[in-house]
């Protein structure tokens, strides 16, 4: 892709960016690379002329060869002006930078005035199999749809397997040309559901790597240990000596020789030996400092329990620690580095191989099998001491304090793919990244449930102000209900689903069996069940006087009915203790025989008592039978799960795509519309007309264009300025104004989700003939859900779109249409990898 004949001074000035066309700034963006470290991705710059060289230098023979087809030893004066000056438009080029070096360049160079490009990238040899090719390759696809190209060429050695296997995998579907031992390999940049299911991927093996290097440390050391009982370093580090951590401790402090007998070092720089984590307990203004010896020691994650930044005060003192919060993520990221925190709790994980406390919790975890999230500290230490209390293990807990660079959607990576996890737990008390979450949560809940608590609804904690977005009460419904996530109001209700989750297996449906020896407590069951909308399948009741055989053959019975998915044990203790004890007994062996779940209030114990624990390492272990205070809890866990469990097993649907939707022709619209009112406007009649056109939806030419006899409904795409948008439906009239009778559904909608959009308002009956009217079409309403999802997915400028919609018996007619676009205001989760941002 080299030009010996271009024109150019060979003398390169480092200093002319200034001078120089600038980059799109949404192009530069710290990534998460295949082993879990991060990159910085930022466009050249003409100052990147002797930095380039010395990356050049440091290539191999054979990777030089390999990318320039020759020995290319040194790059000559016009190369590196041509290769450093680029336009951001026909001529594109990223450098992926680490630690202030330029570790790997990709560019691509349009072909004249066609829309194919010829691509190009190479990597550091200590950096290659590290996957950045495969991310500059994303980046690089992404700016060329953005300035209208088509095509990507690449011509590769035959011999170049690494380079041509980046092509290959990476999801395009490329055509392949063999001549004179070169291979061109030509495709296609558009994104399309193959490409962005293998980034996805990629995304999530590389931050559930990420984790796996904060949770899975093979050494630790802990800056600010101290042998004063009131210091936090004194309590994270005896913390670590407590829980036996399996491998080497390193107190630092320089004004100690030892805390808690092991030797200490003066700073992080004396440490001897390798350190993966490091537990930063130091104050705010003495953090900077940890991070640069980190950084020079090749420390892979830091945990900073040290307050002081984004939480602080108010105006300039908050202000102040933003700063120093921003300046302490990047100098982490530029250097490779997670960071859980700032003000956080720290990180557990309960892995005998690992045994791992680095936190502030007075009394360690019981070992379980449910990952569990936080982001308050104090929190973290009181769910933690009640979940011990109940029973309820840990597989790991991270408590992630302001959130500045490690969250949620980070734990839900790795725990997706985590085999010591079976269920995830979340206190959220705000959003970073909303339509992240929703992706991130859909596919996870598929095999792990997630139960949450959304605290603070609609508010942002200010000390999470700037890594979080404010979230309407409905949005958050309608990304909970969209990713089948079991949101519960309170820490008990998390507790009661989480240990019903651990310990049984999910019903297949909603019918329950109650089988006890209180009549008055069957009573209470059969009345909560009727509550939560669970069908009462049997009703067995032995009497107070019958005996733990009688207990366990009438489970027995029960458990084996065809009619039943789940039962509900309530059982009265009687005098004699023994009798109690026979009675735990039976229980546990007849539900051991079935594989449904069965849960119970057993002497009013709370948790899992022994008598009803099975055996194994976890607490509780699989097989456990969960007891709860009082039958209303127990079946409002059940049918939590019982409705987790049914959204699991409905088909998802599929996105569907339109032959005749122009996303092209409709984005262009937008551009040139938004051109004349950058900060957005309503459109006329005849422009709504237009841009709704490009998606297959006609408005009709007023109102005598509608149907006689149908049924006056409305639909609105809206984009929430935090989640991203939503899709909301209802009939129209005054009580369903009045009563908010509105369905909503996270976009992309798919094709079950747009049914369930449709048949969700309590008003729906009317679609069907209620009161002698039409009988509605309701595949036209989802299919005109499904084309409005697609409007606003695909163009977050859509503000806001409201069809007025007359729905016959053979099709819907749209009547109105009232749309305002505006700037996209949503955090994005489309486009190439990134870590989010400032």
């Amino acid at each position: 892709m080299t030009d010996p004949g271009a024109a150019a001074p060979p003398v390169v000035d480092p200093a002319d960016d200034a001078d120089w066309p600038e980059a799109p700034r949404h192009w530069e963006a710290d990534v998460v690379a295949a082993d879990g470290g991060t990159v910085h991705l930022r466009p050249i710059r003409p100052s990147d002329a002797y930095a380039l060289v010395a990356f050049h230098s440091g290539l191999s023979q054979r990777t030089r060869y390999l990318r320039y087809f020759s020995a290319y030893p040194r790059i000559p004066p016009r190369d590196l002006y041509r290769f450093t000056h680029v336009d951001h438009h026909d001529r594109v080029a990223f450098v992926a930078v680490l630690a202030g070096q330029i570790i790997a360049v990709g560019r691509y160079e349009r072909h004249g005035q066609s829309g194919d490009a010829e691509v190009a990238f190479v990597v550091a040899d200590k950096h290659q199999g590290r996957g950045i090719g495969s991310v500059l390759l994303e980046h690089l696809a992404a700016a060329a749809r953005e300035n209208g190209l088509q095509r990507f060429i690449a011509v590769v050695l035959a011999e170049n397997e690494a380079m041509i296997r980046v092509f290959r995998l990476a999801g395009y579907e490329t055509t392949r040309h063999l001549e004179y031992g070169e291979v061109t390999l030509e495709f296609a940049v558009d994104e399309t559901s193959v490409t962005e299911t293998v980034m996805r991927e990629r995304e999530q093996r590389a931050e559930a790597r990420s984790i796996a290097r904060l949770l899975h440390p093979k050494s630790v050391a802990v800056v600010g240990a101290s042998n004063d009982p009131a210091k936090i370093g004194n309590a994270v580090f005896h913390n670590l000596l407590r829980m036996d951590f399996d491998g080497p401790l390193y107190p630092v402090n320089a004004d100690a020789r030892h805390v808690g007998g092991v030797r200490a070092y003066a700073s992080v720089l004396d440490v001897p030996d390798e350190i993966d984590l490091v537990v930063v307990a130091v104050p705010a203004a003495q953090v900077p400092a940890v991070v640069e010896e980190c950084a020079q020691r090749e420390v892979r994650g830091l945990v900073v329990l040290s307050g002081g930044f984004g939480e602080r005060g108010e105006d300039a003192e908050q202000q102040a620690g933003l700063v120093a919060q921003h300046e302490l993520i990047d100098a982490a990221r530029n250097h490779g580095i997670r960071v859980v925190g700032p003000n956080c709790l720290g990180v557990v994980n309960t892995d005998p191989a690992v045994s791992l406390n680095a936190s502030l919790a007075p009394l360690p975890p019981l070992a379980g099998r449910s990952g569990f999230f936080c982001q308050s500290g104090a929190l973290g230490v009181a769910v933690l001491g009640e979940a011990s209390r109940r029973g309820l293990g840990v597989s790991t807990f991270v408590s992630a304090g302001n959130r500045a660079d490690v969250s949620g959607n980070d734990l839900m990576q790795y725990w997706e793919t985590d085999p010591h996890t079976d269920v995830v737990l979340m206190y959220l008390e705000s959003f970073g990244n909303p339509r992240k979450f929703a992706r991130v949560a859909r596919r996870l809940g598929r095999t792990k449930p997630i139960v949450a608590i959304k605290g603070g609804a609609a508010m942002v904690v200010p000390g999470l102000a700037y890594t979080s977005v404010e979230v309407a009460e409905t949005s958050v419904r309608a990304l909970f209900e969209a990713s089948g996530v079991i949101r519960v109001d309170t820490v008990g209700d998390l507790f009661d689903v989480a240990l019903l989750l651990t310990s049984q297996p999910l019903p297949r449906g909603p019918r329950v069996a109650v089988v006890g020896n209180s009549t008055a407590l069957g009573v209470l069951v059969t009345n909560s069940l009727a509550e939560e909308d669970l069908q009462l399948g049997r009703l067995d009741d032995i009497g107070v006087d019958g005996t733990a055989a009688q207990l366990e053959a009438t489970l027995d019975e029960a458990l084996a009915d065809p009619d039943v998915d789940a039962a509900v044990v309530v059982f009265v203790p009687p005098l004699q203790r023994r009798s109690s004890e026979d009675a735990a007994r039976a229980l546990r062996t007849a539900a051991a025989r079935s594989d449904k779940p069965v849960l119970s209030t057993f002497l009013g114990f709370e948790g899992v008592p022994a008598g009803l624990a099975a055996e194994g390492d976890a607490s509780p272990a699989r097989g456990s039978i969960p007891s709860y205070a009082s039958p209303e809890r127990a079946v409002r866990a059940l049918a939590r799960t019982v409705r987790y469990s049914s959204w699991r097993q409905r088909d998802p649907g599929v996105i569907r795509s339109f032959d005749d939707v122009d996303l092209a022709a409709a984005r262009a619209f937008v551009v040139d519309l938004l051109a004349s009112a950058p900060g957005g406007r309503d459109l006329d009649v005849e422009e709504s007309r237009t841009l709704l056109s490009h998606f297959g939806i006609a408005l009709a030419d007023g109102m005598l264009a509608a149907p006689s006899d149908g049924v006056d409904v409305v639909m609105t795409a809206h984009d929430d300025k935090s989640f991203g948008a939503l899709i909301s439906f209802g009939v129209r009239g005054v009580a369903t104004e009045l009563l908010g009778d509105r369905a909503y559904a996270a976009v992309p909608v798919t094709t079950a989700d747009a049914d369930d959009l449709i048949s969700a308002p309590r008003a729906a009956p009317m679609l069907d003939g209620y009161g002698g009217g039409v009988v509605a079409d309701r595949t036209a309403l989802a299919e005109l859900a499904m084309r409005l999802s697609t409007a606003a997915d695909a163009l977050p400028e859509i503000a806001e779109c409201t069809l007025g919609v007359t729905a016959a018996a053979d099709g819907v007619v749209v009547t109105t249409a009232q749309v305002w676009i505006g700037p996209p205001t949503a955090r994005p989760d489309t486009g190439p990898r990134r870590l989010r941002g400032f």
